[in-house]
């Protein structure tokens, strides 16, 4: 069987970091900011209530907004 590389270019550590955060934000219900990199900080909703907060982030939250929240990536 042969092989073809792909006909556009394409930058293969991109396609796995978009992989990784679309895992992660499906598993876990927060986003990913522009540029994220896995271990890095992920955007918090606002819909999500404090108690689940609080679970999902014991070391608690930065917040910049009202709506905007940030918090260490879940394990």
């Amino acid at each position: 069987m042969l092989m073809y590389p792909m006909s556009t270019g394409r930058n293969f550590d991109e396609v796995l970091r978009v992989l990784d955060s679309m895992q992660l934000t499906a598993k876990h219900a927060v986003s990913t900011p522009v540029n994220w990199k896995p271990g890095e900080d992920v955007v918090v909703p606002a819909a999500m209530p404090e108690e689940v907060t609080k679970v999902k982030f014991p070391d608690g939250l930065k917040t910049v907004k009202p709506y905007l929240r940030f918090g260490a990536q879940p394990k």
